[in-house]
Formats: structure tokens, sequence, C-alpha cells
């Protein structure tokens, strides 16, 4: 009996290791492919901030925390299932997918670039898709809302681009490292959101208490360098926010045998680390991030008077039959 026991124990601790050794290869495949979308994982990091902007300090971290729980949905209720099954039955459904996500990133991207540069007629035009499209609601719904749609776009890029690197036959072994890689990643973005929008709250508890001379002279040079920091964080997101855009729309075309866009990118990327040869790989990466960003400016310029003039009446009349709570 004592025998049988101990091959029974000898049993379980084979199994245990070889469960330990399966978990330990699905965190590295997942961190290995979480660094393939590090480029839209930054985007969803600098997009972010910009919307806790204007509300108090006590609602910041609440307002993270919501966009954080919605991110959470985005990736492991909706996302990580449609990418697997998707993955499985209809690969080539993928890429249009994409396409109509990249679509709506240009347009908010143009939104703002055109809000940055004719702020009164942007107002305007905010107004007025707002007094037609929408019914007023309280700012921090309409933030988190926002956010959250936002980050489903930048989610499924960041989940395809995980996909496409798991290098795994098996099922749900692929299934268990995207889950993985979705918790880890959005752990990432948000504390580090977090972070920064709490930095200046960290900074004027320094300057105040701070027990040393240095101490307090770096809690207000962090009071100080914060609402600059958060201007060009919010420039970084819009530019970040359009270029991911015009990239997904590149790639989506080459897909479709429209080569021209990609061309020029990859000649641009080229020209830029052949011509900066100390750092081919920055310059490369800065030249194809620019022109994403016009690519992604292009398409989302000419899509703003699509939705004011065509999708945001569509909607209207769509809202007049619906149920007043299947709206809401």
């Amino acid at each position: 009996m004592s025998v049988g026991l101990l091959a029974l124990l000898d049993d379980i601790a084979a199994l245990a290791k070889v469960a330990a050794a399966s978990l330990d290869d699905v965190a590295t495949q997942a961190v290995k492919a979480s660094v393939k979308a590090a480029g839209a994982v930054i985007d969803d990091a600098a997009v972010t901030p910009s919307y806790v902007k204007g509300f108090e300090a006590k609602r910041e971290l609440p307002i993270i925390g919501r966009i954080a729980l919605g991110s959470i949905k985005n990736k492991m209720l909706f996302l990580l299932p449609a990418a697997l099954l998707l993955s499985y039955f209809l690969p080539w459904m993928i890429t249009p997918l994409l396409m109509l996500g990249g679509a709506y990133l240009c347009y908010e991207g143009a939104e703002k670039v055109f809000h940055l540069f004719a702020p009164h007629a942007a107002d305007k035009h905010e107004a007025q898709i707002e007094h037609t499209a929408i019914e007023p609601v309280d700012l921090e719904e309409q933030r988190v809302s926002g956010a959250i749609k936002t980050d489903f776009i930048l989610s499924a890029e960041i989940m395809t681009i995980i996909l496409s690197a798991i290098d795994v036959p098996d099922f749900w072994t692929r299934a268990a490292i995207l889950a993985v890689a979705a918790i880890g990643i959005t752990v990432a973005i948000y504390g580090t959101v977090a972070i920064i929008v709490k930095a200046d709250d960290f900074g004027l508890l320094l300057a105040k208490s701070g027990r040393t001379h240095t101490g307090r002279a770096i809690g207000r040079a962090i009071v100080v360098a914060m609402p600059t920091f958060m201007h060009v964080l919010s420039i970084v997101g819009t530019a970040a926010m359009t270029w991911v855009g015009g990239s997904i729309i590149a790639h989506g075309l080459y897909e479709f045998g429209i080569t021209g866009p990609e061309h020029v990118i990859e000649a641009a990327s080229h020209w830029a680390a052949t011509t900066f040869s100390a750092f081919p790989g920055v310059a490369g990466w800065l030249a194809t991030a620019v022109v994403d960003f016009f690519i992604g400016l292009a398409l989302g310029a000419l899509m703003i008077p699509i939705v004011q003039y065509a999708i945001t009446p569509l909607w209207r009349a769509v809202k007049a039959v619906l149920p007043k709570r299947a709206v809401a």
C-alpha cells in the first residue's frame, strides 16, 4: 500500500511539473507575443490620460478604474473569443474588421487635429453632432464611454498582433496565452496611466511634506512640469491614434492587393534608415509613423463630412424608431 501511495505521489508530482512547465511556457509565450504589440500598447497608454483631463483629482482614479474594467471586458468577453473563433472559422474577416476599426481611429484623430487648428469651427461641428446624434448625458459617462470605445479598437489591434505572434498550434494553449497577455497588458497600460495622472498630486504632497529641501524642490518641479507633460501626452495620444489607424488601413489595403500606401511606407522607412545610418531602427520607425499619420489624417478628414452628413442623420433616424431603453 505504501509503495502504491508513493507511486501515486510520484505521478502527482510529475503531473505538477508538467503543469508548471506548461504555465511557464504560456507566460513566456505571452510576454514574447506582447512585445510584438508594444507600439499599439504605447498608443493606448498615451491616449487614455486625455479622458480624465478637467475632472477633480478625487475622480481620476475611479474613472481610470472604470475604463480599465471596460478594457478587460473588451478583451476577455468580446475580443478574445472573437479573435480565436475568427482565426479558426473565418480568418478572411479579420482584416476588414480591423480596417473598420482603423477608420474609426482615423476619424477620432482627425477630429482632434481639427479641434487643435480650428477650435471654434470644431466646437460648432461637435455641438451639431451632439445636438442631432445623442441626448445630453453626464460628462464623465461620455468620457468613460468614449474611452472604452477607443480602447476596443486599440485592444482589437493589440489582440490581433498578439494572436499573429503566437506560434502554438493547440487551440486552448493559444487561448491561454492570449488571455494572459491581454490581462498583463491591461494592467501595465492602466497602471502606467494611473501613475501619470496622479503624479501632480504626488508632487504637491512632496512639495508640502518633503523632509529635505531637495525633495521639496523635486515636488515643485513635478507640479510645474505636469501640465506641460499632460499637454504633450495629449498631442502624442492624438498622433498615436491617427498613425495606428493609418497603419491598419495601409496594411489592410495591402492584404486586398492595393499596395501603393504600403510601398510608400516602406520607401520612407528605407530612406530614413539609410539617411540616418547612426540610428537606422529609430529613423525607420519614425518615418513609418509619420507616413501612417498622414494616411490616417487624410482618411479621417474625408470621414468628418461623411459622419456629419450621412452617418449622423442615419443614426438619428435609427434612434427615432428604437425603444428608449434599448438606446440607453
